[in-house]
């Protein structure tokens, strides 16, 4: 039996957009490739909800977890970087789970720029979730793109 041949199950994923104050998160899975925004989970004097963590872990039993890095235009970090990987650490270390980083720059400007859009009333709330859907569809979309070059040489 070669690789190809073993089917193994596409794996749900939530992605988080890791801020100070709020945290977005969002839930994809491989089959489908599609992620959408679950909810903002607010910090409370700059620690996440674990909490809430904790109940979204456990109702959508994820098999990994996506944590935006923020960088600067430039691809420089800033000090939110260092912030973010801590919380994926945390995360890793809480939940047993695997955690990968995906470069996040623009996807706060870009989801602000889809709901004014699509309506002219949302909150930051609003665009933090939106903004964890893109970089969830963006480890989605990559993934995808990897998983079909590794069948091609198969």
């Amino acid at each position: 039996m070669t690789l190809a041949d073993q089917e193994i199950p596409p794996r749900v994923v939530l992605g988080f957009d890791f801020g100070e104050k709020r945290i977005g998160v969002a839930v994809g899975q491989e089959l489908t490739g599609q992620a959408r925004g679950l909810t903002t989970l607010s910090s409370k004097n700059r620690q996440p909800d674990w909490e809430s963590i904790s109940r979204l872990i456990e109702e959508w039993r994820p098999n990994l977890l996506i944590v935006g890095r923020p960088l600067h235009m430039d691809g420089t970090e800033q000090p939110l970087t260092h912030l973010a990987y801590r919380f994926g650490n945390r995360l890793s270390g809480r939940y047993n789970l695997p955690v990968e980083h995906v470069d996040e720059r623009l996807s706060s400007y870009e989801a602000e720029q889809e709901l004014s859009e699509e309506s002219k009333i949302f909150t930051k709330s609003d665009i933090d979730k939106r903004a964890a859907e893109k970089i969830l569809q963006s480890w989605l979309d990559n993934n995808r793109r990897l998983s079909a070059k590794i069948d091609d040489k198969l």
